[in-house]
């Protein structure tokens, strides 16, 4: 069986003849484990959450600056937007790369038209919101470093990560465009991911018209790439980490802990 390079450590070797695609996922609904799955592709890569949007939107409100009024040089500050992908991942060695953020949000999505010289394709893992919720509460309610401790009832940590700023809130605008223009996506369940990996990835390298590659379903890693790993005392320990021997479903306990109205407000968000 194929196995992982090692990673490598900068200077990188410059690969001009990339490939750029997008995950869309809520939190807790597989990203960890599908990249850890994927990552066993040497010429392949699924980032983090990444900072690439983050950057194309403040590139972009600096239009609203006064400096940038002042002396509104367009075309300049458009090349530089035109290029941030492009220049963020020129010395990553792999020939495909699966950016990790809500790049289908009206905000994102508009910039990214105009600025992203590739077609937008994303892979959308899908979870039903409650048991997104569930999931946040078992991380939550037993890892003490979680961010969401300093709140001190469980509807107080769920109305947080709920917040229409929040991750799941922005990755699920995302998700709903995504819905209404499949064309521009491959959908994959959380459940079905667990219960059959290998058919969920072989849909992913079809969409994606790559290659398959042999990977394995045990024995996994933690994520690392290009030698770094998630710094997980920044949110709370254990945010990012997966059960590694094998791929499994386990039913929630803590599913029973979500207040009703929660229930009732994201219990028909399902998929």
């Amino acid at each position: 069986m194929n196995q992982r390079k090692p990673s490598v450590k900068l200077p990188y070797t410059e690969n001009k003849d990339k490939q750029i695609y997008f995950l869309c996922a809520m939190p807790r609904s597989g990203n960890t484990l599908f990249a850890s799955i994927m990552n066993q592709n040497p010429e392949l890569v699924v980032t983090p959450n990444s900072i690439t949007l983050e950057i194309m939107k403040d590139l972009f409100l600096l239009k609203r600056k006064d400096t940038f009024q002042n002396f509104p040089d367009e075309q300049s500050l458009d090349n530089v937007m035109n290029e941030v992908f492009n220049l963020y991942y020129k010395y990553w060695s792999y020939k495909t790369i699966i950016d990790r953020g809500p790049v289908a949000t009206p905000g994102n999505l508009m910039v990214m038209q105009k600025h992203f010289k590739q077609p937008i394709r994303c892979i959308v893992l899908v979870r039903d919101v409650v048991d997104v919720l569930a999931s946040y509460i078992k991380w939550f309610e037993t890892e003490p470093s979680s961010f969401l401790n300093e709140y001190k009832t469980i509807d107080e940590k769920l109305s947080k990560i709920m917040h229409k700023t929040g991750a799941v809130a922005k990755e699920l605008m995302s998700i709903q465009y995504l819905l209404h223009h499949r064309e521009m996506a491959v959908f994959i369940k959380y459940d079905d991911l667990v219960q059959n990996p290998e058919q969920e990835i072989r849909k992913v390298y079809d969409f994606l018209k790559l290659p398959y590659y042999q990977h394995r379903f045990i024995d996994l890693d933690q994520i690392t790439v290009n030698g770094l790993q998630y710094k997980d005392d920044i949110v709370g320990k254990n945010m990012h980490t997966i059960r590694t021997d094998k791929i499994m479903k386990v039913e929630n306990e803590y599913k029973k802990l979500i207040p009703e109205r929660f229930v009732k407000e994201y219990g028909h968000i399902t998929f």
